[in-house]
């Protein structure tokens, strides 16, 4: 196979994303009220700089529809979640066509909380719809457990892809092995783990992926998330996180710039420590979907971004809600690269 996986910066021919439906993340109405309409607010976000496809638990189109609006594909297929970077697939091309990379999903490690009969055949059914032959991983893998810079690197974290709630067994080797097979990459940077919240015991999590402490911005250039308050556990992360990167080359040899971009003022919420974090956001087609959380360093971290992407233009939207759920803005948006 001559894969490879476009880095996120490079042209879309669409977004998919997955609409809430009743579960186990959202188990009220107001919740999952709340959960619809933050949902909303990021695909009308997307929709501005590129077609959105939403699927749709089914029968649930009339409820989707009143709240998006018009502009919207809507496809009705049976769901259990509505985190479409780790349930969906991740495409790729394979030569000059698109293809579609079917890991194994098992609830983020199966997690007490966690359900996924359905959405384990979601990236299937998204690869069908898009016309996209599959390829399927035997590994246990998310989305949301990968970033790369489209030129042959690759960033994982130990306790996603070598945890014992995934792939029991499977040592450094063989993952990289697959997952450079699956998606074209030649050289993985190995983070030790993910942000303090997305662990057990802190609500939900995916036991640490990467998209939302780190992240690819140009070939060489990492966005780290810097927790700068030494009362939050994650200031420790961030320093180790960073400690690891620096002076760290990428597969084309170039020596890798990190950018951090400081976490938001707030440490905490009624549930313990927060993740909140702005690494967490959408590269669409001329546009840039960031995370917001009412908190001073919004427009901070809108002017790093706005620096970074000087062609982009830079789209606030309140991820509170999504982050309560066990993720942000990238877990619930996955792009489909123009070929």
């Amino acid at each position: 196979m001559n894969v490879r996986m476009p880095a996120e910066w490079e042209p879309h021919e669409r977004t998919w994303m997955a609409w809430p439906g009743p579960n186990p993340t959202f188990s009220t109405e107001e919740e999952l009220g709340e959960a619809r309409a933050a949902w909303a607010a990021v695909a009308r976000a997307v929709r501005r700089f590129e077609p959105v496809t939403m699927v749709v638990g089914t029968g649930q189109s009339a409820s989707a529809r009143a709240l998006l609006g018009d502009g919207f594909e809507l496809v009705e297929r049976d769901l259990d979640d509505a985190w479409m970077r780790d349930i969906g697939p991740t495409f790729v091309r394979d030569g000059d066509r698109l293809a579609a990379v079917d890991w194994v999903f098992n609830g983020w490690g199966a997690q007490e909380w966690a359900r996924w009969d359905h959405d384990a055949k979601i990236a299937r059914h998204v690869a069908d719809l898009a016309g996209a032959p599959v390829h399927s991983s035997p590994l246990v893998n998310e989305g949301g457990g990968i970033h790369v810079d489209g030129e042959g690197t690759v960033l994982l974290t130990d306790t996603v892809q070598l945890g014992p709630e995934r792939n029991p067994g499977w040592t450094r080797e063989r993952v990289e092995a697959e997952i450079h097979a699956r998606l074209g990459t030649r050289k993985a940077l190995w983070l030790p783990r993910g942000l303090t919240a997305d662990y057990p015991g802190h609500g939900f999590g995916t036991l640490g992926h990467v998209d939302i402490v780190a992240a690819f911005a140009a070939p060489g250039v990492v966005l780290v998330h810097s927790q700068q308050d030494p009362a939050h556990p994650d200031f420790e992360v961030s320093r180790e996180v960073i400690g690891v990167l620096k002076g760290r080359t990428d597969a084309r040899g170039r020596t890798l710039e990190i950018v951090e971009v400081p976490a938001p003022t707030a440490l905490a919420d009624d549930d313990g420590w927060v993740d909140h974090s702005y690494i967490n956001h959408y590269l669409c087609n001329g546009g840039v979907v960031l995370c917001s959380f009412d908190d001073p360093h919004d427009e901070l971290a809108a002017g790093i971004f706005r620096r970074l992407f000087p062609q982009r233009t830079v789209t606030l939207v309140d991820a509170r809600t999504i982050f309560a759920g066990g993720g942000g803005i990238h877990c619930i948006t996955q792009q489909q690269p123009k070929i």
